[in-house]
């Protein structure tokens, strides 16, 4: 009887602790952090953030912990902007292309001609072509630089999702559907030297799943940013 009565409260014991994890993530994720600190273990640091920072910390006090979002994953949303400007990007080459060449036809007219009344034809010509080209050069190179972010974007969000997943090798990680959980927290740092700063720390988790396969792929929190206040 008394073996079972033990079982049962180590069984709830162990519902709870699974529970305070679930709700409590910055707990125990920033304590490892923290001890990695500690110990200067830069290989221990660099497994749990994406772009760890090196803090001189004597001690630490988490001073407020926000609610914990759930939004859909955006990885394929990032993917597919990408790949939609790089097809708008393909797609207006050409049409710079020909608005130079319209511009240089009509400069070419402009030179070969010789009275003053075909010269202010051509002349009219040039500055509409001018116009013309100057907008589809400015739009294009606005373009260049819409798809430059996104696939910055992409590049950034596919590095994070893998690293929550543990894994960098999923060929099709950009199709992976699910949640991402998300949570700030804030923090009052003591530096050794007697300094005392306080930083906002941005945690995630990836819920995902490949759905063609139907294989689920969970992550693990993982601290995505640093922010000093």
């Amino acid at each position: 009887m008394r073996r079972k009565s033990l079982i049962a409260v180590g069984v709830v014991l162990a519902l709870i602790s699974l529970q305070s994890c679930k709700s409590n993530p910055e707990q125990t994720l920033l304590k490892s952090y923290f001890h990695a600190v500690s110990l200067n273990d830069v290989g221990t640091m660099a497994s749990m953030a994406v772009d760890p920072l090196k803090i001189d910390a004597e001690s630490w006090t988490i001073t407020k912990a926000g609610e914990a979002k759930i939004e859909p994953a955006s990885l394929a949303e990032f993917a597919k902007a990408e790949v939609d400007l790089k097809k708008q990007q393909d797609a207006h080459v050409p049409v710079t292309l020909d608005a130079k060449d319209v511009l240089d036809n009509a400069k070419d007219e402009f030179t070969s001609a010789r009275t003053s009344a075909a010269k202010a034809a051509a002349k009219a010509k040039v500055d509409a072509a001018q116009t013309k080209y100057d907008d589809e050069y400015k739009l294009h190179q606005d373009i260049i630089r819409k798809y430059s972010e996104a696939k910055a974007a992409t590049a950034r969000e596919e590095e994070i999702t893998a690293f929550s997943l543990g894994d960098r090798n999923i060929t099709n990680i950009r199709d992976l559907k699910g949640e991402v959980h998300a949570k700030e927290v804030e923090v009052q740092i003591k530096e050794k030297g007697g300094a005392v700063k306080n930083y906002k720390i941005t945690m995630r988790m990836y819920k995902l799943k490949d759905e063609a396969q139907n294989i689920p792929r969970p992550g693990r929190w993982i601290i995505t940013k640093f922010e000093q206040l």
